[in-house]
Protein backbone atom coordinates (compact mmCIF):
# COMPACT_ATOMS: atom_id res chain seq x y z
CA UNK A 1 0.00 0.00 0.00
CA UNK A 2 1.39 3.37 -1.14
CA UNK A 3 1.23 6.53 1.32
CA UNK A 4 2.42 9.60 0.90
CA UNK A 5 2.34 13.02 3.06
CA UNK A 6 3.22 16.34 3.35
CA UNK A 7 5.02 16.55 6.68
CA UNK A 8 5.15 20.47 6.06
CA UNK A 9 4.19 23.33 3.09
CA UNK A 10 5.44 26.79 2.99
CA UNK A 11 7.99 29.06 2.30
CA UNK A 12 9.28 28.29 5.58
CA UNK A 13 10.07 24.71 4.81
CA UNK A 14 8.85 21.82 2.28
CA UNK A 15 9.11 18.03 2.36
CA UNK A 16 7.28 15.30 1.54
CA UNK A 17 7.34 11.93 2.40
CA UNK A 18 6.27 8.44 0.29
CA UNK A 19 6.44 4.66 1.14
CA UNK A 20 5.27 1.66 0.24
CA UNK A 21 6.24 0.14 3.70
CA UNK A 22 9.50 -1.45 2.62
CA UNK A 23 11.19 1.16 0.53
CA UNK A 24 11.22 5.63 2.02
CA UNK A 25 11.53 8.58 0.09
CA UNK A 26 11.52 12.08 0.68
CA UNK A 27 10.76 14.70 -1.87
CA UNK A 28 12.82 18.04 -0.53
CA UNK A 29 13.98 18.66 2.76
CA UNK A 30 13.35 21.82 4.26
CA UNK A 31 12.87 23.72 7.41
CA UNK A 32 15.67 21.36 9.69
CA UNK A 33 16.48 18.24 10.33
CA UNK A 34 14.95 18.15 14.08
CA UNK A 35 11.52 18.89 12.71
CA UNK A 36 11.69 16.74 9.91
CA UNK A 37 12.99 14.18 12.01
CA UNK A 38 10.06 14.67 14.50
CA UNK A 39 7.49 14.54 11.90
CA UNK A 40 8.95 11.19 10.56
CA UNK A 41 8.65 10.14 14.06
CA UNK A 42 4.75 10.98 14.48
CA UNK A 43 4.53 8.62 11.49
CA UNK A 44 6.35 5.71 13.10
CA UNK A 45 9.20 6.28 10.73
CA UNK A 46 13.11 7.94 11.15
CA UNK A 47 16.00 9.54 9.13
CA UNK A 48 17.34 6.14 8.91
CA UNK A 49 14.89 4.25 6.92
CA UNK A 50 15.15 7.14 3.90
CA UNK A 51 16.27 5.52 0.95
CA UNK A 52 16.70 8.57 -1.25
CA UNK A 53 15.83 12.20 -1.46
CA UNK A 54 14.71 13.68 -4.09
CA UNK A 55 15.43 17.70 -4.01
CA UNK A 56 13.40 20.08 -6.34
CA UNK A 57 15.53 23.35 -6.08
CA UNK A 58 18.19 24.57 -4.68
CA UNK A 59 16.47 27.17 -2.33
CA UNK A 60 17.10 26.83 1.27
CA UNK A 61 12.84 25.74 2.19
CA UNK A 62 13.51 22.82 0.52
CA UNK A 63 17.06 22.40 1.63
CA UNK A 64 18.01 23.10 5.01
CA UNK A 65 18.00 19.82 6.53
CA UNK A 66 20.03 17.99 3.99
CA UNK A 67 23.54 18.71 5.60
CA UNK A 68 22.57 17.02 8.85
CA UNK A 69 20.87 14.37 6.88
CA UNK A 70 23.91 13.76 5.02
CA UNK A 71 26.09 13.53 7.22
CA UNK A 72 24.05 11.60 10.09
CA UNK A 73 22.08 8.71 7.95
CA UNK A 74 23.71 9.27 4.08
CA UNK A 75 20.54 8.48 2.42
CA UNK A 76 21.10 8.93 -1.88
CA UNK A 77 20.70 12.54 -2.57
CA UNK A 78 19.40 13.21 -6.36
CA UNK A 79 19.07 16.38 -7.60
CA UNK A 80 19.60 17.93 -11.07
CA UNK A 81 22.95 18.86 -12.23
CA UNK A 82 22.53 23.09 -11.79
CA UNK A 83 20.34 22.68 -8.14
CA UNK A 84 22.84 19.93 -7.20
CA UNK A 85 26.15 22.18 -7.17
CA UNK A 86 24.35 25.15 -5.30
CA UNK A 87 23.20 22.62 -2.84
CA UNK A 88 25.75 22.97 0.40
CA UNK A 89 25.63 18.92 1.56
CA UNK A 90 27.83 16.46 0.81
CA UNK A 91 26.51 13.14 -0.87
CA UNK A 92 24.56 14.90 -3.67
CA UNK A 93 24.16 12.80 -6.88
CA UNK A 94 23.93 15.71 -10.38
CA UNK A 95 20.96 14.13 -13.13
CA UNK A 96 20.51 15.48 -16.17
CA UNK A 97 17.40 18.23 -15.64
CA UNK A 98 15.03 15.37 -16.98
CA UNK A 99 16.22 11.84 -15.78
CA UNK A 100 14.66 8.86 -14.04
CA UNK A 101 15.84 6.94 -10.97
CA UNK A 102 14.75 3.56 -9.82
CA UNK A 103 14.28 2.96 -6.14
CA UNK A 104 12.90 -0.12 -4.75
CA UNK A 105 9.28 -0.41 -6.33
CA UNK A 106 8.96 3.28 -7.68
CA UNK A 107 10.44 4.42 -10.64
CA UNK A 108 11.02 8.55 -9.86
CA UNK A 109 10.83 10.62 -12.87
CA UNK A 110 12.05 14.43 -12.63
CA UNK A 111 9.85 17.33 -14.90
CA UNK A 112 10.96 20.42 -15.80
CA UNK A 113 9.24 23.68 -13.77
CA UNK A 114 9.78 27.42 -14.29
CA UNK A 115 11.08 29.39 -11.39
CA UNK A 116 14.19 31.68 -10.14
CA UNK A 117 16.44 28.81 -9.20
CA UNK A 118 19.30 27.31 -11.15
CA UNK A 119 17.10 24.57 -12.08
CA UNK A 120 13.56 24.09 -10.70
CA UNK A 121 11.91 20.06 -11.32
CA UNK A 122 9.13 18.42 -10.01
CA UNK A 123 8.61 14.67 -9.61
CA UNK A 124 6.55 11.92 -10.68
CA UNK A 125 6.66 8.56 -8.55
CA UNK A 126 5.32 5.68 -10.38
CA UNK A 127 4.56 2.39 -8.31
CA UNK A 128 5.03 -0.92 -9.79
CA UNK A 129 1.42 -1.72 -7.98
CA UNK A 130 0.34 0.96 -10.53
CA UNK A 131 -0.23 3.93 -8.32
CA UNK A 132 1.24 7.34 -10.03
CA UNK A 133 1.61 10.54 -7.56
CA UNK A 134 3.20 13.74 -8.38
CA UNK A 135 4.76 16.79 -6.48
CA UNK A 136 4.31 20.45 -9.20
CA UNK A 137 5.38 23.55 -6.83
CA UNK A 138 7.82 26.39 -7.36
CA UNK A 139 6.64 27.25 -10.56
CA UNK A 140 5.49 30.14 -12.16
CA UNK A 141 3.45 28.71 -15.10
CA UNK A 142 2.32 25.13 -15.92
CA UNK A 143 4.76 24.49 -18.44
CA UNK A 144 4.18 21.84 -21.09
CA UNK A 145 6.60 19.45 -18.88
CA UNK A 146 4.32 19.77 -16.62
CA UNK A 147 1.57 19.12 -18.61
CA UNK A 148 3.28 15.62 -20.15
CA UNK A 149 4.40 14.55 -16.80
CA UNK A 150 1.35 15.01 -14.68
CA UNK A 151 -1.13 13.12 -16.94
CA UNK A 152 -2.30 9.71 -15.99
CA UNK A 153 -1.51 10.86 -12.06
CA UNK A 154 -4.20 9.82 -9.51
CA UNK A 155 -2.87 12.02 -6.54
CA UNK A 156 -1.10 15.52 -7.25
CA UNK A 157 0.69 17.91 -4.97
CA UNK A 158 -0.10 21.11 -6.94
CA UNK A 159 1.07 24.72 -6.01
CA UNK A 160 -1.89 26.98 -5.27
CA UNK A 161 0.95 30.28 -3.45
CA UNK A 162 -0.80 33.37 -3.55
CA UNK A 163 -4.09 34.91 -3.99
CA UNK A 164 -3.64 37.61 -6.93
CA UNK A 165 -5.45 40.31 -4.86
CA UNK A 166 -3.77 39.31 -1.07
CA UNK A 167 -0.47 40.01 -2.73
CA UNK A 168 -1.01 43.00 -4.71
CA UNK A 169 -2.07 44.95 -1.73
CA UNK A 170 0.13 43.44 0.33
CA UNK A 171 3.06 44.42 1.95
CA UNK A 172 6.14 43.03 -0.28
CA UNK A 173 7.94 45.41 -2.20
CA UNK A 174 6.83 45.97 -5.52
CA UNK A 175 10.04 44.43 -7.22
CA UNK A 176 9.18 40.87 -4.91
CA UNK A 177 5.70 41.44 -6.16
CA UNK A 178 6.63 41.09 -9.46
CA UNK A 179 8.78 37.88 -8.94
CA UNK A 180 6.29 36.26 -7.53
CA UNK A 181 3.71 36.68 -10.43
CA UNK A 182 6.52 36.23 -13.13
CA UNK A 183 7.20 33.08 -14.84
CA UNK A 184 9.61 32.07 -12.67
CA UNK A 185 7.56 32.69 -9.53
CA UNK A 186 4.72 30.70 -7.77
CA UNK A 187 1.84 29.75 -9.01
CA UNK A 188 -1.30 31.47 -8.11
CA UNK A 189 -4.69 30.74 -6.85
CA UNK A 190 -6.02 31.45 -10.19
CA UNK A 191 -3.61 29.24 -12.57
CA UNK A 192 -3.78 25.90 -10.02
CA UNK A 193 -7.76 26.27 -9.97
CA UNK A 194 -7.58 26.18 -13.96
CA UNK A 195 -5.62 23.66 -14.10
CA UNK A 196 -7.34 21.06 -12.21
CA UNK A 197 -9.97 20.35 -15.70
CA UNK A 198 -7.13 18.95 -17.62
CA UNK A 199 -5.89 16.78 -14.59
CA UNK A 200 -9.09 15.52 -14.27
CA UNK A 201 -9.34 14.61 -17.90
CA UNK A 202 -6.18 12.97 -17.42
CA UNK A 203 -6.69 10.91 -14.41
CA UNK A 204 -6.47 12.67 -11.40
CA UNK A 205 -8.48 12.40 -8.65
CA UNK A 206 -6.93 13.78 -5.48
CA UNK A 207 -5.10 16.99 -5.09
CA UNK A 208 -3.60 18.48 -2.66
CA UNK A 209 -2.86 22.29 -2.98
CA UNK A 210 0.43 23.41 -1.56
CA UNK A 211 3.33 26.08 -1.09
CA UNK A 212 0.53 28.35 0.38
CA UNK A 213 2.06 31.55 1.20
CA UNK A 214 1.20 33.00 4.49
CA UNK A 215 1.33 36.54 3.69
CA UNK A 216 -0.57 36.59 0.32
CA UNK A 217 -2.63 33.31 0.86
CA UNK A 218 -5.07 31.75 3.27
CA UNK A 219 -6.20 28.08 2.73
CA UNK A 220 -10.25 29.32 2.48
CA UNK A 221 -9.07 31.26 -0.38
CA UNK A 222 -6.99 28.19 -1.92
CA UNK A 223 -9.53 25.83 -1.53
CA UNK A 224 -12.39 28.35 -2.15
CA UNK A 225 -10.34 29.03 -5.75
CA UNK A 226 -10.31 24.91 -6.33
CA UNK A 227 -14.11 24.06 -5.29
CA UNK A 228 -15.29 26.82 -7.75
CA UNK A 229 -13.36 25.29 -10.37
CA UNK A 230 -14.75 21.53 -9.82
CA UNK A 231 -18.24 23.53 -9.61
CA UNK A 232 -18.13 24.96 -12.78
CA UNK A 233 -16.37 22.07 -15.00
CA UNK A 234 -18.45 19.10 -13.28
CA UNK A 235 -15.61 17.59 -12.16
CA UNK A 236 -17.19 15.12 -10.23
CA UNK A 237 -15.00 12.59 -7.71
CA UNK A 238 -12.06 14.83 -7.68
CA UNK A 239 -11.33 15.71 -3.84
CA UNK A 240 -9.11 18.72 -3.27
CA UNK A 241 -7.38 20.35 0.29
CA UNK A 242 -4.78 22.30 1.43
CA UNK A 243 -1.23 20.79 2.84
CA UNK A 244 -0.65 22.12 6.40
CA UNK A 245 2.33 24.73 6.48
CA UNK A 246 3.86 23.08 9.54
CA UNK A 247 2.01 19.74 10.19
CA UNK A 248 1.66 16.29 8.05
CA UNK A 249 -0.91 16.38 5.82
CA UNK A 250 -2.04 12.69 4.02
CA UNK A 251 -2.42 12.94 0.07
CA UNK A 252 -3.60 9.38 -0.42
Amino acid sequence: MISAYTLFSSSSGNCTYVTDGDVSILIDAGMNAKHVGLALGALGTSFGSVDAVFITHEHSDHTSALRVLTRKYCPRIHAAEPSALKIPAEHVTAHPVIYTERVGGFTVNSFPCSHDSACCVGYVLRHDSGVKIATATDTGYVTDGMKAALAGCQAVILESNYDERMLETGPYPYDLKMRIMSDRGHLSNTAAAGFLPYLYENGTRRVLLAHISPENNTKQKALGAALESICENGLSGMSVDCADRYEITRLI
